[in-house]
């Protein structure tokens, strides 16, 4: 059994906007080091609220949150940046690139974060974005790109410093089935040793990962079938 990259243990978020709102209850979730995990449910099922706590981008109201062995209740502010811009990886639904940017530039970027210095950058990252197939577009800015070329380019972003996990939010969302697949395939290209936890409304994207999981009112139920 390979080693757990992220543990989620009883985990519960709750927000207050007028009356309090219970995004998620009672959630325990383990992804394995290499394991690639669908996280489905319906829209206000707490997919997103789920993969923002798992990624470190929001603390949970209740439970403990253990990401590449460190348990984050333990961590200041700052440890915690600093293990999501070294550790982490995040895909999000509109893309997300920076669009005074190249391609090359936005997933240069990235590395920069991750401590890569000077020319360096540069070379990883259009190594990075001709594994992709997108070795022609690499000065392209994002306007000048298709949707799935600039998903890809936000994938090679997101991988560019190995992180432990990769975060996908519906990662093919926005795109036709065509380039929906090329996505994915890009998603499962990720490092055997990389984790991929994704929330999806796709059947056809939770099929081709390891294991499902389903969300319903903010708690892990069974999926039947």
């Amino acid at each position: 059994m390979n080693p757990p990259v992220v543990e989620l243990r009883a985990v519960g978020k709750t927000f207050r906007a007028g009356a309090v709102v219970t995004a998620l209850s009672d959630v325990s979730l383990t992804v394995a080091e290499g394991e690639r995990v669908a996280v489905v449910g319906k829209s206000g099922s707490g997919k997103s609220t789920l993969l923002a706590i798992a990624g470190s981008l929001e603390r949970p109201s209740q439970g403990e949150v253990i990401i590449d062995g460190r348990v984050l209740r333990e961590l200041s502010d700052r440890a915690i940046s600093r293990l999501r811009g070294r550790r982490i990886g995040f895909v999000f639904q509109s893309f997300n690139l920076l669009q005074r940017l190249t391609a090359l530039e936005n997933v240069a970027e990235a590395l920069m974060y991750g401590g890569v210095r000077g020319a360096e950058r540069s070379d990883r990252a259009r190594e990075l974005l001709e594994g992709f197939g997108l070795g022609g577009r690499t000065s392209h800015f994002p306007h000048q790109l298709s949707g799935g070329e600039q998903q890809r380019v936000a994938i090679a972003r997101a991988l560019a410093n190995q992180p432990a996990l990769l975060i996908a939010d519906e990662p093919t969302g926005d795109l036709d089935p065509e380039s929906g697949a090329t996505v994915v395939d890009a998603l499962l290209a990720a490092g055997e040793s990389t984790a991929v936890l994704v929330a999806t409304h796709s059947p056809e994207v939770a099929s081709q990962l390891d294991r499902r999981v389903r969300l319903d009112g903010g708690r892990l139920v069974p999926i039947s079938g």
